[in-house]
C-alpha cells in the first residue's frame, strides 16, 4: 500500500515535472554568473524593433481586436504590423485598416496555418524583416516584449523565442466557475513554463517542443524552412516546432521573464473543452506525423508521452477507486459489511488516504504556482483543481484516440466567445517588475 501510494502522489506531482524542475534549478544557478557579467556590459540586443514583422491571423476577431492592436502598436509602427483576416464576417477588417495596420483579406476561410502562410507571402515578411512575430488576436504584449525577445535571439543559434502566457484578467471571467476555469488555466501556464519549460530550454538542452502560437518570435531564415500548413493538423504550433528540431533549424530560447504577453482564455465549459481538446489533439497528430530519430529531443518528447498516458490513466482510475472505497467504509460503518470484503478494502485504500494522496500533491503545485507567478488568487480555487486535472485527463486520452484514428481536421476556425477587456495596468505594471537579467537597456 505504501509503494503504491508514493507512485500515485509521483504520478500527481509529475516525475518530469521533477526532472525538468531539478535541470531549470541547475540552469539558474548558472545562469547567475552570467547575469552578473551583464550587469558590467551594456546589454542593448543586436536587433531593434524596427527588425520585426507582427503577423496576425484573425477571425471575426472584434471584439478583442482593437486592444490587443493597440497594446502592439506601443512597440511597432503601424507599418510592421500585418492583419489577415481569415473569412471574417464582422468588422475585423474594418477595425485593422482604422488603426492604419496592413490588411489582407482571405475568402473562403483557410484556417490559423493557411492565413499566416498567405500572409507571410503576400507581404513578403522573411524577405523584409529579421523577425516575424506571431500574435494572436486576443492577445496584449507585455510593455517589454520586444526588447526582452530581441535580447534572447541574440545568439544567432536562436531559430525562435518562445512567449511566456498568462492569463489575461482571470478576475474578470464572467461567473464563478469560469473564474475557476481561467484560474486553472494560469496555473498551467505557470507550472508548464516554471517548471518544464525554463529546464527544457536551456541552451545545452534545447528540448523545448512547444513554441506557442499565441506570441512567439521566429527568425525569419527559419520560418523559410517550416512547413507552417502542414495539412491534416487541427494546430500548427506543435508542428512548427517539431520541425525546427528535425531540420536543426536552430534552438528554442526561452525565460519566464522574457518575451512576456497575456491571452483571453476560456471562461466557459465548451470553449474550454473546445481549446483543451484542439490542443492535445494536436500534439498528439504532431507526434505521429514526424518520425522519431536518436536525439535529446525526441527521448524527452516520448517520455513526455509515456507520462500523459501514464499519468491521465491514473487520474481517471482514482474516481471509481474512490467511489468504491467509500461504498465499502459506508457498508462498514453502517454493519452491511457481513463477510468483510469491505473491511479488507478499505485496509488497503482508505477514503482519507486517497484523498490526501490526491489533493495534497495537488495542492503543493497550487502553492508553488501562486508564489512563482505572484498570483494568489489562484488559491481560491486550490481544492477545485484535482477535478479539472481528471476531467483534462479524459480530453488528453480521447484526443489520443482520436489521432490514432488519424482523425484530420480542415483547420477551419470556430471563435470562442469572448468577454469585454478591462484596463490593462496590470500588464504594464508587471513589465516593469522584470529582472534586469533579461529586460536590457533600452
Amino acid at each position: 500500500m505504501a509503494w503504491g501510494l508514493i507512485v500515485f502522489m509521483l504520478a500527481i506531482v509529475g516525475v518530469t515535472t521533477m526532472i525538468w524542475g531539478v535541470i531549470g534549478v541547475i540552469r539558474w544557478v548558472t545562469e547567475r554568473g552570467e547575469r552578473r557579467r551583464q550587469r558590467l556590459r551594456s546589454a542593448v540586443p543586436r536587433w531593434s524593433n524596427g527588425d520585426i514583422a507582427v503577423l496576425m491571423a484573425a477571425h471575426n476577431e472584434e471584439a478583442v481586436l482593437e486592444a490587443s492592436l493597440r497594446r502592439a502598436l506601443a512597440q511597432f509602427s503601424p507599418e510592421q504590423i500585418h492583419v489577415i483576416s481569415d473569412g471574417s464576417i464582422d468588422g475585423t477588417a474594418d477595425i485593422a485598416r482604422r488603426l492604419g495596420v496592413r490588411v489582407l483579406e482571405l475568402t473562403p476561410n483557410r484556417g490559423k496555418a493557411g492565413a499566416l502562410t498567405a500572409g507571410i507571402a503576400h507581404f513578403h515578411l522573411t524577405d523584409r524583416y529579421e523577425f516575424v512575430l506571431l500574435l494572436d488576436a486576443d492577445t496584449h504584449l507585455a510593455d517589454d516584449y520586444a526588447i526582452t525577445a530581441l535580447r534572447l535571439a541574440d545568439d544567432d543559434d536562436v531559430a525562435a523565442v518562445a512567449g511566456r502566457a498568462r492569463t489575461l484578467h482571470p478576475e474578470a471571467a464572467g461567473s464563478l466557475f469560469g473564474r475557476l476555469l481561467v484560474w486553472y488555466r494560469e496555473r498551467v501556464y505557470t507550472v508548464v513554463q516554471y517548471l518544464h519549460k525554463y529546464g527544457q530550454a536551456a541552451p545545452w538542452i534545447n528540448a523545448v517542443y512547444i513554441v506557442p502560437g499565441f506570441a512567439s518570435l521566429y527568425r525569419s531564415r527559419a520560418l523559410r524552412q517550416i512547413d507552417i500548413d502542414a495539412p491534416g493538423l487541427v494546430i500548427e504550433d506543435y508542428n512548427m516546432t517539431f520541425e525546427v528540431h528535425a531540420r536543426s533549424l536552430g534552438r528554442v530560447a526561452f525565460h519566464p521573464h522574457a518575451a512576456i504577453a497575456y491571452t483571453q482564455d476560456p471562461d466557459t465549459l465548451v470553449d474550454y473543452t473546445r481549446q483543451l481538446s484542439r490542443w492535445t489533439l494536436g500534439f498528439w497528430q504532431t507526434l505521429l506525423r514526424h518520425r522519431p530519430r536518436p536525439s535529446l529531443f525526441w527521448a524527452t518528447v516520448l517520455l513526455h508521452a509515456l507520462k500523459l498516458v501514464l499519468s491521465s490513466l491514473i487520474m481517471l482510475l482514482w474516481l471509481p477507486v474512490f467511489v468504491v472505497s467509500v461504498t465499502c467504509a459506508a457498508a462498514v460503518w453502517l454493519g452491511l459489511d457481513a463477510n468483510g470484503w469491505g473491511a479488507a478494502v478499505i485496509g488497503q485504500l482508505p477514503p482519507l488516504l486517497l484523498l490526501a494522496g490526491l489533493w495534497l500533491p495537488d495542492l503543493l503545485i497550487t502553492l508553488v504556482s501562486s508564489v512563482l507567478g505572484r498570483r494568489w488568487g489562484m488559491l481560491l480555487f486550490a481544492p477545485f483543481y484535482p477535478f479539472m486535472r481528471i476531467y483534462d485527463a479524459s480530453r488528453c486520452l480521447r484526443s489520443l484516440l482520436r489521432a490514432l484514428g488519424r482523425r484530420r481536421s480542415s483547420g477551419s476556425w470556430v471563435s470562442p466567445d469572448r468577454r469585454p477587456e478591462i484596463a490593462a495596468a496590470a500588464i504594464t505594471q508587471e513589465s516593469r517588475r522584470v529582472p534586469t537579467a533579461v529586460r536590457p537597456e533600452a
